[in-house]
């Protein structure tokens, strides 16, 4: 029986570490999921007030992750946050860019997407949202608003031909209505920033979606998601354990045996 332990046990510890080491994690401590900024490339240290702020990104005036001039700078066309060409095959229709627009305000000024920040080993920034739940209004809108739009990718994070100094589709890439390379709502909420959105099935005033457009004067209605979301995640440390401990136990009475 000893000969057999001294066997299996080195295996099954490296067994054991293989299991914890692929439990999933989050980039933050729970503490730290609330009311945070991303650390990325224009955002604040932290949340604060900016009276300032431009044109669709003042819902955030009372409490931004943005300061005033880049929110002026998420109006502009090829601005220094990205140098991003939203007009890369055809000129984008206007009420198409409002959603652009609006979708770089919430990634630059909200400090409510805490519990999807995840740590990336990237250039220009050391953090990222994933999935985040995107009211599906939302996304039904920007992709409804978009369909006379034009576009050479499905993904827009990657795979551009830079050389310009800007954005400019690859070579073969043809350029095609939005609804080409996003034939539906979810395709392009889900896809074109590799997951930074996962389209919801809950409707805005749910709150268990986040909302790309709200009245400020009704409040910031993704304080309280991103506290539902936040209290989620606290108790999903020991739901994930119980695997674990299920496989440990059966291990050892395995060896025991």
């Amino acid at each position: 029986m000893a000969r057999l332990m001294s066997t299996r046990l080195p295996l099954l510890l490296v067994w054991v570490v293989t299991l914890v080491g692929a439990q999933p994690r989050t980039s933050r401590a729970r503490t730290e999921v609330l009311n945070v900024c991303m650390d990325a490339k224009h955002h604040k240290e932290n949340p604060g007030p900016e009276d300032k702020l431009h044109k669709q990104c003042r819902p955030w005036r009372k409490n931004a992750c943005c300061s005033t001039n880049t929110s002026q700078e998420a109006h502009k066309d090829i601005s220094y946050l990205y140098r991003f060409n939203w007009d890369h095959c055809r000129e984008m229709a206007p009420v198409c860019k409002q959603h652009f627009i609006q979708d770089t305000c919430l990634y630059e000024c909200s400090p409510n997407l805490g519990p999807w920040i995840q740590q990336v080993d990237q250039s220009w920034r050391k953090e990222r949202i994933l999935n985040v739940p995107l009211c599906k209004e939302d996304c039904q809108d920007w992709w409804e608003d978009c369909r006379t739009s034009y576009t050479c990718k499905s993904n827009w994070h990657k795979g551009w031909n830079w050389t310009s100094g800007y954005n400019q589709c690859p070579v073969g890439a043809a350029c095609q209505p939005f609804h080409f390379y996003f034939p539906t709502p979810a395709a392009l909420c889900n896809e074109i920033w590799t997951h930074s959105y996962k389209v919801s099935n809950y409707s805005r005033g749910s709150g268990r979606c986040i909302q790309m457009w709200f009245d400020p004067t009704q409040g910031n209605p993704n304080e309280e998601v991103a506290r539902f979301y936040a209290s989620t995640m606290s108790g999903t440390g020991l739901r994930r354990a119980w695997p674990l401990l299920l496989s440990l136990a059966l291990t050892l009475l395995w060896l025991l045996s």
